[in-house]
């Protein structure tokens, strides 16, 4: 294994590191996403409820408060949670442009050692071509 394969391979292992870690930011903006739909689901319901009830409806204005601020905080984390897999896309995008440009290296030294052989043969064969005549 040459120095550009070793290169190769750490290239690709920080792409599948980055894959798996924007994997779990996506399953975390999901599971955020599901708690806002709940949380809203969550509303529709108390206010039926409260329509169809006197009692219901003076704790309305307390549940109303508290949900307010769950949505808040569950619009915070979402944002969070936007902002991070934005930045693991870019790392995820850059990863794959070092990849490229070693696998450019990696090419580009296969054929200079490719030409470097095809040079060392040709002198080879020169030099039994110059000794054959000599003979």
């Amino acid at each position: 294994m040459s120095w550009t394969d070793s290169l190769i391979r750490v290239r690709e292992f920080e792409i599948d590191t980055l894959k798996k870690r924007l994997a779990a930011v996506m399953a975390n903006r999901t599971r955020i996403e599901v708690a806002l739909a709940v949380l809203d689901a969550e509303m529709e319901s108390e206010t039926a409820h409260a329509r169809k009830s006197a009692d219901a409806a003076w704790s309305f204005a307390a549940f109303r408060t508290g949900w307010t601020r769950r949505r808040a905080a569950a619009q915070a984390e979402l944002k969070v949670a936007e902002l991070e897999e934005a930045g693991c896309r870019d790392a995820l995008s850059e990863a794959y442009a070092e990849l490229k440009k070693v696998e450019s290296v990696a090419e580009a030294h296969a054929r200079t050692a490719a030409l470097a052989l095809a040079k060392q043969e040709t002198a080879a064969f020169d030099e039994i071509a110059l000794r054959r005549k000599a003979v």
